[in-house]
């Protein structure tokens, strides 16, 4: 493993760089602990929302499912219990569409809409398709285990706080009834108990709306499959429509660039021919001059084609991601630790991929985060590299939000690989991309 720093040399072993003593992380990882209790404290108005209004749309869909898997049983064995299974699926599936825009619009958590059901010629062959739909079964399990959540949810968010407001308010309580009443033990318990229980009540919210928001994202989703096939289909058309984007630029550069200087080159060298049969004799001077004209063209030229390639492959990537993200890191315009565990070396294309990823992300970093330094991370093991990159910047990073995070996703998911996010508001920031080291 190396730990580099921008402007620094390797430190060795992992050794902190030099001018930056072990002590002097301590301000760093108080500050990330005053972030997390911030993180515990602070609950967003929508979690609250979904665990007060989502209670009457989780009994609603409890009660459903509950009902259906029941009548659904009894009446399998009579000629309606098919019919009645078939209608419940298609009401499961609406329902399922509600959950999610009330995931969406409270908790932030937009999940992809499944794909629309097949539409087969024949009554018998829809109702077939109906019955094998995995995603109204698996709405059906949500809807079931979405009951208790809204229980639970409802519980820490209003009940548990009134709970704690009586218990805190419990000396005034006992003395309305009882003004002669003398302060005792309870009263001290009854009020520290409150208070305690009280500072427990934004983790419980905020804990169950993460189980809530993976909850949706793997019932209310489309299937693993269906899922796969939509990125592929994604990244193959994002990838189409940028090579095609980057071969016009090509051409065009080409073109104007490239073309005209080799235009030059051959009128100058066409000169310097003239120059050579004049009636009176070669013209030593002017030859000379066309010559070092023709020399500098040639040389703007290698520099135009160079710039081109570099494009298309980036000649730092010649000698592995070990020589290309030190250099990487040594230009980025904030303060990056770097942090290598490279064995073997991956493919050609997921190397790239890891290149052009790390140079968005400290682009991204640069432009948009505030961040006063940032550190990059590289991990390589027998079948997978992960690449993390972690700033100390505002926050508040999605993939959706802007077009660097989404591009990634999907350059991403043409090799296989995927991206996570964690991005509170005030920070700190960690994107973390896996993919295979080596490709089909």
């Amino acid at each position: 493993m190396t730990v580099t720093e921008r402007g620094g040399e390797p430190a060795a072993g992992g050794v902190p760089h030099r001018g930056h003593p072990t002590g002097a992380n301590r301000p760093s990882a108080t500050a990330s602990e005053a972030v997390e209790r911030r993180r515990y404290l602070s609950v967003r108005g929508g979690e609250w929302a979904f665990a007060v209004v989502g209670l009457p749309f989780a009994l609603l869909g409890g009660v459903y499912a509950l009902a259906v898997l029941y009548a659904g049983a009894l009446l399998s064995l009579t000629v309606v219990g098919l019919p009645f299974v078939v209608a419940a699926l298609l009401g499961a599936r609406r329902l399922g569409a509600l959950h999610r825009w009330l995931a969406g619009r409270l908790l932030g958590e937009y999940v992809e809409a499944p794909a629309g059901l097949r539409r087969p010629v024949g009554v018998f062959a829809r109702g077939r398709v109906v019955l094998s739909d995995p995603v109204a079964w698996r709405t059906l399990l949500y809807l079931v285990l979405r009951l208790p959540l809204g229980v639970l949810g409802f519980a820490a968010a209003v009940v548990l706080p009134l709970g704690c407001g009586w218990l805190v308010g419990f000396p005034l309580w006992v003395r309305v009834g009882d003004g002669a009443r003398p302060a005792g033990p309870l009263d001290a318990v009854s009020v520290v108990l409150g208070l305690v229980v009280l500072s427990a009540v934004p983790g419980a919210v905020r804990a169950l709306s993460g189980v809530n928001r993976r909850l949706a994202r793997l019932l209310l989703g489309p299937g693993r499959a269906q899922r796969r096939v939509r990125e592929l289909e994604t990244a193959r058309t994002t990838l189409l429509a940028d090579n095609t984007d980057r071969l016009r630029r090509l051409e065009r550069d080409l073109h104007d660039g490239t073309q005209a200087r080799l235009v030059a080159l051959a009128i100058t060298l066409s000169l310097a021919e003239d120059a050579l049969t004049p009636p009176a004799g070669p013209d030593l001077g002017r030859l000379r001059t066309l010559v070092d004209r023709a020399r500098g063209q040639t040389d703007d030229t290698i520099t135009e084609l160079r710039r081109l390639t570099r494009g298309i492959h980036p000649v730092a990537l010649d000698g592995g991601l070990g020589e290309a993200l030190p250099s990487l890191a040594a230009t980025a315009p904030v303060p990056v630790a770097l942090r290598l565990d490279l064995g073997e070396r991956p493919h050609p294309v997921v190397e790239r991929v890891v290149y052009f990823c790390a140079a968005e992300l400290l682009t991204n970093i640069a432009k948009h985060s505030g961040a006063r330094s940032a550190e990059l991370t590289v991990r390589t093991t027998d079948d997978r590299v992960r690449l993390s990159v972690r700033d100390d910047g505002r926050g508040g990073a999605a993939v959706g939000v802007g077009t660097g995070l989404t591009g990634l996703a999907e350059r991403l998911a043409a090799v296989d690989g995927a991206i996570r996010v964690d991005s509170p508001p005030g920070g700190p920031t960690v994107v973390v991309a896996e993919l295979p080291t080596r490709l089909p």
